[in-house]
């Protein structure tokens, strides 16, 4: 069943979904919209994940959320949540992905840079969120983070180990896109 082109309501509001942005580990995030601007609309799902484990999605996206804010990380505003649909309505973000922008040979050592900058927030706070490139959408030449999930921080999973091999066009990230293309 496909929702493009159907209204969806949060909660009391309704919403035209437009297209699909993308598939995550938690949801499916659509481009919506209302009489008066553009939403990022998430629809948590519940389709096995081999290599993550999850409680309760809705919850842990509030919680992750709130982290973020708490820690200063540059995210979406998130505008409404439907607990029962389990439903994220949040503010859209205009722009290339990080992904995109390494494909198409855009990237800027400047959005490395600011990366950094988030990371140097995030370890203080004990904390890793998901460096993969298309959770990273650049808006006037600034880094947003998209997604909201975010971890106890584990070197492993950090950008410099982790992360990285997927902000250039590495043999990682050149796989990747054969695999998913």
């Amino acid at each position: 069943m496909t929702i493009i082109n159907k209204k969806i309501r949060v909660n009391e509001k309704e919403y035209e979904i437009h297209k699909l942005l993308g598939k995550g580990k938690g949801g499916y995030s659509y481009l919506a919209s209302d009489e008066d601007q553009k939403y990022v609309l998430k629809q948590i799902h519940h389709e096995p994940c081999e290599y993550y484990q999850f409680g309760n999605k809705i919850e842990a996206e509030l919680n992750d959320y709130k982290r973020l804010k708490e820690i200063g990380i540059k995210i979406p505003v998130m505008i409404d949540v439907d607990l029962e649909k389990e439903r994220i309505l949040k503010e859209f973000i205009d722009g290339d992905t990080i992904y995109e922008l390494v494909l198409q040979d855009k990237m800027k050592s400047v959005y490395v840079d600011q990366l950094r900058s988030m990371c140097d927030l995030l370890y203080a706070a004990h904390m890793n969120i998901d460096y993969f490139p298309t959770n990273f959408v650049v808006q006037n030449g600034e880094i947003y983070y998209i997604d909201f999930e975010c971890n106890a921080y584990m070197d492993e999973w950090n950008f410099e180990n982790w992360g990285i091999k997927y902000w250039s066009k590495t043999s990682e990230f050149l796989q990747y896109v054969k695999e998913h293309s």
